[in-house]
């Protein structure tokens, strides 16, 4: 059985919302820092991979392969945390949370101390650790099933706005998540690469201190019904 959020529909869509400004901002990260790879957005980094083919492409293959491994054993994690929590009330989403809060949160130290490289191949495990928080959000985002937040990807968010709309004779039904996440998305990315002027550290500590707040939203929300088909 699909695992219910404990907390209403209102704050379930809010702070899903908020996980997809984290996107932005660590795919601004990832792709203006780490080499034009995405730490969360995966099917940019598999058509990266085949474009990596051309000789001359400029796309390292080992970022794009670092950073799908890193999501994959971060997805598993995220779903065995789920399989093994969900039926303890809340605490499977808080520690999947506190758990990718504290990766994100531990790069931005790193960061800041200038420790975590970004450049060279010494970027690959700055990679291969957002990678694997992202993987944990994803996963454990997945298991909520709310329609249209997937918080990374927006394909089907569009579509599903376009598809509905009232322009193609849909019923054009709940159009305010599908947009929200859009203008979320971009918002986060935007703030991330004006942030990027100025240091990567900044930009790391907002996308863990956003993810942390999250956490907090699960674990403290006024309890609610199921997210599934109504968030």
């Amino acid at each position: 059985m699909t695992p219910s959020s404990p907390v209403g529909r209102r704050a379930t869509v809010a702070l899903l919302l908020t996980l997809t400004g984290v996107t932005g901002l660590v795919d601004a990260v990832s792709y203006l820092r780490l080499g034009r790879v995405f730490v969360a957005n995966m099917t940019g980094n598999v058509v990266f991979l085949g474009f990596s083919v051309a000789p001359h492409s400029g796309l390292s293959p080992a970022a794009s392969a670092v950073a799908l491994g890193g999501f994959v054993v971060g997805a598993v994690l995220g779903g065995r945390l789920a399989t093994v929590l969900s039926t303890v009330g809340r605490r499977w989403l808080v520690v999947a949370f506190v758990l990718e809060a504290t990766m994100v949160g531990v790069m931005a130290v790193l960061t800041g101390l200038g420790i975590a490289a970004y450049h060279g191949d010494a970027r690959f495990s700055t990679i291969a650790v957002l990678s694997g928080a992202l993987g944990i959000q994803n996963s454990t985002v997945r298991r909520l099933s709310a329609p249209d937040l997937t918080t990374t990807v927006l394909t089907l968010t569009l579509t599903g706005l376009a598809a509905d709309s009232f322009l193609a004779g849909g019923p054009g039904a709940k159009p305010h998540r599908r947009v929200g996440s859009v203008v979320i998305m971009f918002a986060g990315a935007a703030a991330g690469a004006g942030l990027l002027q100025i240091s990567v550290t900044p930009v790391v500590a907002i996308a863990a201190a956003a993810i942390g707040f999250v956490a907090i939203g699960f674990a403290l929300g006024p309890s609610g019904g199921r997210t599934e088909g109504g968030a």
